[in-house]
């Protein structure tokens, strides 16, 4: 009967740490395909040549957090916890094993520090690194979008009046105090309050569901390939945007990526809107979108 000793350490282990690592582990698998050699270049400029500390590789940064991406891991702590245990993070990122980690806080540094611009940037570099290896088809295309419940507490939730915020923004940059009335049935909805989230003052209440309450959310609009499944473009609002709104935009930056014309499109009722039918109809864009149920249907004349 075998017995393992387990106090025994090795206190020197030599080679590579990528043999340890399964071939067919996802990690393994990404970087077989993934080429972030055009990173460096394409952010130069968040960084001072001349000042500061040497930074994090731009590269080990974004596979840090496509490493958080595929195993689950929202929160950039938890993330950095999981790597200095995991030699599979550890050898995806280029860190040996005892070589140091960074601070989960300068995920979040590099995160402000580059803008949601050069996070679009790297997203539609692999998007068009599908397209040139033929995943891409961008004939049929799959719009949807989802409400995503921001990471804020009930306890940072605080309630604004709507009509102060805009009446007070007008008085400091000298405009009249209050706007000009319309003529017509007045907005009931003009005095209802809101509530907003101290922590995170961009999410915006809304629900997909009449039969659920409010929360602060985000809502990505979001394009899919049918050949492939692959996600060709994504749009981030606030969850109070109507997805409906998006449809066309959507389209438009779709085939300027391809390149070619879309023939079907695919939505649920939720783009089912005169303007979108409209739209669709004049590029010769089949709309397949159930329409939206007759509240008045079954009532009679």
């Amino acid at each position: 009967m075998g017995k393992r000793d387990r106090s025994r350490r090795s206190l020197f282990i030599a080679g590579d740490i990528e043999p340890f690592i399964p071939d067919d582990h996802l990690l393994k698998r990404v970087d077989r395909f993934l080429d972030l050699s055009w990173l460096s270049k394409a952010v130069k400029e968040c960084y001072g040549a001349d000042n500061g500390r040497p930074s994090i590789d731009p590269e080990a940064a974004v596979r840090l957090m496509l490493a958080g991406f595929f195993q689950g891991i929202v929160h950039d702590r938890k993330l950095m916890r999981e790597a200095q245990v995991n030699i599979a993070i550890r050898w995806f990122a280029g860190y040996e094993l005892d070589e140091a980690l960074p601070d989960h806080s300068s995920l979040s540094r590099i995160r402000e520090r580059w803008g949601a611009d050069k996070f679009k940037a790297i997203f539609t570099k692999t998007v068009q690194t599908c397209i040139d290896a033929g995943l891409v088809s961008g004939e049929t295309v799959h719009v949807d979008s989802t409400l995503i419940r921001a990471d804020v507490s009930w306890e940072s939730m605080v309630t604004k009046h709507a009509n102060d915020v805009i009446r007070e923004n007008r008085e400091e940059n000298g405009d009249a105090a209050d706007p000009p009335k319309k003529s017509g049935r007045p907005r009931t909805r003009d005095n209802k309050q809101k509530k907003v989230s101290l922590t995170d003052p961009e999410a915006t209440m809304a629900t997909s569901s009449r039969n659920h309450y409010l929360e602060p959310t985000y809502k990505p609009h979001t394009a899919v390939d049918d050949q492939t499944g692959i996600l060709i473009d994504v749009e981030l609002t606030t969850g109070e945007i109507n997805e409906g709104t998006k449809r066309i935009e959507t389209i438009e930056r779709v085939e300027g990526m391809t390149g070619k014309p879309i023939k079907p499109v695919t939505a649920d009722k939720g783009y089912s809107h005169s303007v979108n039918y409209r739209e669709l109809d004049k590029r010769g864009i089949d709309a397949v979108i159930p329409p939206q149920r007759d509240s008045n249907y079954g009532k009679g004349p």
